[in-house]
């Protein structure tokens, strides 16, 4: 049976927002709390709904790495997936990826955060990644996406750009938030909140 499977990586695969930690490895945990000090008023009007997850997110981009030039970006991130990530992924997301894999399933990591820091551990363990997109000015991170963010219905764009799900006969989706709601209809089995157990 041909199957594939899609997973959101933050709160999913992950313990943690990896936004806020890809920040606190490349700038540091003063960096980080002063960065949610300045951007105070912006996190509370995301909360209240009065401003968008991707003007947030990309607010929150510029403020702390708009300029960096993407090579030096990069290199973090890739030290990030080594250093830092391995400790926030859930034992219970690795082990239901690698039965996957062992079933011949194809495996694909859809989530909001940028690639940038997603993808390289994707291509350690042998999936795919899809996941927002940061523009680049001149060889620097802008701190703005390319396109919509990759969640909610744009999750469900993405795949359809990727790949045609009729072409599977068992298709397994794994998110934790509103944002994955729409990836996991398209499921024939949605796991809300697994590996919490």
């Amino acid at each position: 049976m041909k199957a594939i499977a899609f997973f959101d990586f933050d709160g999913t695969i992950t313990t943690k927002d990896t936004l806020w930690e890809i920040i606190r490895f490349q700038k540091g945990t003063p960096a980080l709390v002063a960065g949610w000090l300045v951007m105070a008023p912006v996190l509370v009007m995301f909360k209240l709904k009065l401003l968008s997850n991707q003007r947030t997110k990309e607010l929150m981009l510029r403020y702390h790495f708009k300029g960096m030039p993407l090579t030096k970006f990069q290199q973090g991130c890739d030290a990030f997936c080594k250093e830092a990530l391995p400790a926030m992924i859930r034992p219970g997301a690795l082990q239901e990826i690698a039965q996957h894999k062992a079933n011949g399933t194809r495996v694909i990591v859809v989530t909001a955060s940028a690639e940038n820091w997603v993808a390289p551990w994707c291509r350690e363990m042998g999936i795919e990644c899809i996941g927002s997109k940061l523009a680049v000015d001149n060889g620097n991170v802008s701190g703005m996406l390319v396109g919509l963010n990759c969640n909610g219905n744009e999750k469900v764009c993405r795949i359809n750009a990727t790949l045609d799900v009729k072409d599977y006969e068992k298709i397994y989706a794994y998110g934790d938030s509103s944002g994955d709601k729409d990836m996991l209809a398209i499921a024939h089995e949605a796991n809300f909140r697994p590996f919490r157990g």
